[in-house]
């Protein structure tokens, strides 16, 4: 019996700290992910403002989906929690660089929430995986 690829999906330098979690889990073509912040991946500290936070969120998820097999492509719904709304200009600039085509968009939602430890804004992702 063939072993099972590993489902867990991680990032080099950004990690959930002491918590046990990993960035993401992949279960044949579904992939979800924890929560992304807008960590620097060559420091592995948040980054200390709203639009470089959001900057290293979506850096952090496309390498997340790299990491996992797929591409934003693949991304069918992302998610965002915002500290408070004055993010949402950061968050909207990353998602239009990611997504320019208003016809070629994933499904998106954005709430407000008391997010911890220095974060303005959060990310959570779920892509469905193409074949081939």
């Amino acid at each position: 019996m063939p072993s099972r690829p590993p489902r867990s999906i991680e990032v080099a330098g950004v990690s959930h700290g002491a918590a046990p979690i990993p960035m993401g889990a992949r279960v044949g073509n579904i992939l979800y992910s924890s929560g992304i912040a807008g960590v620097d991946p060559s420091t592995s500290k948040l980054a200390p403002d709203a639009a470089s936070q959001a900057r290293f969120a979506f850096e952090n998820l496309r390498t997340l989906l790299r990491n996992g097999g797929a591409s934003l492509d693949d991304l069918v719904r992302l998610t965002v929690y915002l500290k408070d709304n004055s993010a949402r200009e950061h968050v909207n600039a990353e998602w239009l660089k990611c997504f320019p085509d208003p016809h070629d968009r994933p499904a998106r939602h954005a709430l407000t929430y008391d997010l911890q430890h220095g974060m303005l804004l959060q990310l959570e992702a779920v892509a469905v995986v193409q074949e081939g």
